[in-house]
């Protein structure tokens, strides 16, 4: 790494009230997406231009996740969750650069990084506006991180690292990388942890290079691609986890899921926002939109999305900090990555029928918000993957208590128990083992749903608009009747490799 350009100033934006410095933020998105540029045009381009990005990151929105010793505003997660909520209203893809830097970069490095590279790596973000991301996901190695063939030696001075890296967001644009290896042994066995190493990709030696540039469906503005690494790290680059390599990645992982309600939050009140907006312009049969019955049902779940995801963005507060080891909280972070990503993805579809055929172009905010939400539901582990793993999780949870009546386990589970009294009469199954993977991905569906129906009471608890809970637990817990109907109708149906034989309609019409 290079030398430290100066002194990390302890006078930045840190001393600049919360308040005042999200409203320059908002201000500086507003000129620039809709007075300066057009968004709506900006989103269906390739990347970001340089003059607006350089005019976004002038204010250090990353300052909100940088050590208030180096000059950043002290790595407060309700301050990086409301910026990355302001972004999200305007642009998902600019939450999620922000994202990226935030979660799977600089906090890591804030909680394992050595001190010299940390003092330098702060200092640029600070003075230079440096971006950073993280390399985990490999071409033949997806979800099964564990099995990357990325490897690393070592000399006196240095780590070598040679492998392949995909799909990493930023690619070719981040200054720094955190590069994720196994240690390569003397017989040419790559062993079972995990390291990370911070790549400075602006040094010789260090230089990543882009094999090919994917043209990535949605989430135009960052750039996704293929990356060859054949690179040398110095020795103080190498994060220092604080038991061992996997638990490090798991801590990681969890914490960035966990601040998933901060993106979500601003995309679904934007849906929300120009949903209402619609409904209330748009004239049909003499009277608006907003007079009919099913258009408010569709209105009432858009609300009740936000505050879900309310719930979620005060629950991320209280956990997500960098002081807490989150190896634990694997339950908590796929169900808060889970749902939020789901109703993303439900609050653009509603907000697409709600327009009708003039939301169906891409740089319309409807369409544009359908193709840029859908990949939230995949990476950092598929929905599907994670519902699975949520499933698992209390399935083996039971077993332990040795109850088999869901209703009973959820009375008494720390997450759910103030939902369960709500939701009693429809949990009153058994669940009988082993239990099929299909039916697992549906419990984790059903659990998901009450622990967040359990977290809207707790939000109402402490005060949220009442109409607000009310509207979405009545709207939960419907789902969760919806949710369990599926769970208790049995159907083993599989596929038929040969499904062409004695299947074409014309010869029975």
């Amino acid at each position: 790494m290079q030398e430290t350009i100066s002194e990390p100033s302890k006078r930045l934006q840190n001393q600049i009230p919360f308040e005042q410095f999200i409203e320059q933020f908002k201000s500086i998105l507003q000129q620039q997406f809709h007075q300066e540029e057009d968004i709506n045009q900006l989103s269906i381009s390739r990347g970001l231009p340089p003059t607006v990005l350089n005019e976004i990151m002038a204010c250090n929105p990353l300052s909100v996740v940088i050590p208030s010793e180096y000059g950043g505003r002290g790595t407060k997660v309700h301050e990086l969750l409301t910026l990355l909520s302001a972004a999200s209203y305007e642009s998902l893809a600019l939450s999620l650069t922000l994202g990226i830097n935030s979660a799977l970069f600089l906090q890591p490095v804030a909680k394992y990084g050595q001190e010299e590279a940390k003092a330098q790596v702060f200092d640029r973000f600070l003075k230079l506006r440096n971006m950073g991301g993280l390399m985990i996901t490999e071409p033949d190695f997806g979800s099964d991180a564990l099995n990357m063939q990325t490897a690393f030696t070592e000399d006196e001075k240095h780590y070598h690292l040679k492998g392949t890296k995909h799909w990493a967001g930023l690619t070719g644009q981040a200054d720094f990388w955190l590069l994720t290896a196994r240690r390569k042994t003397a017989a040419g066995t790559l062993q079972r942890d995990i390291d990370f190493f911070i790549c400075d990709n602006t040094q010789p030696g260090q230089k990543i290079v882009v094999e090919e540039y994917f043209e990535n469906l949605g989430l135009y503005q960052i750039p996704y691609g293929r990356n060859i690494l054949d690179v040398s790290i110095p020795k103080a680059q190498r994060l220092i986890p604080h038991t061992n390599g996997v638990q490090m990645m798991l801590d990681l992982l969890h914490r960035s899921r966990l601040q998933f309600p901060g993106m979500a939050l601003g995309f679904i009140q934007r849906m929300l926002d120009e949903a209402i907006a619609h409904s209330r312009q748009r004239q049909v049969s003499g009277r608006s939109l907003f007079a009919y019955d099913q258009v408010q049902q569709r209105l009432a779940q858009l609300q009740a999305n936000f505050t879900i995801v309310s719930a979620m963005s005060v629950k991320s507060t209280q956990m997500a900090g960098i002081e807490n080891d989150l190896t634990l909280l694997g339950l908590e972070a796929n169900i808060i990555k889970t749902v939020t990503t789901d109703l993303m993805q439900e609050s653009a579809q509603s907000l697409l029928t709600l327009v009708g055929a003039a939301a169906y172009k891409l740089n319309h905010i409807a369409g544009r918000g359908i193709v840029d939400s859908r990949p939230f539901q995949i990476f950092e582990g598929s929905n599907d993957i994670l519902y699975n793993q949520i499933g698992e999780a209390i399935l083996k949870q039971m077993k332990i208590s040795g109850e088999t009546n869901l209703k009973s386990f959820t009375g008494n589970h720390p997450l759910m128990s103030l939902a369960a009294e709500r939701i009693r009469k429809l949990t009153d199954v058994t669940i009988n083992a082993p239990v099929q993977q299909r039916k697992t991905v549906e419990l984790g569906r059903i659990i998901s749903r009450i622990v967040s129906l359990n977290w809207v009471l707790e939000l109402g608890a402490k005060g949220f608009r009442e109409e607000l809970i009310s509207g979405t637990v009545a709207l939960l817990s419907q789902e969760i009747a919806t949710l369990m109907s599926h769970y208790s109708f049995e159907q083993n149906s599989i596929v038929l490799e040969d499904y062409q034989e004695n299947s074409a309609w014309i010869h029975f019409a």
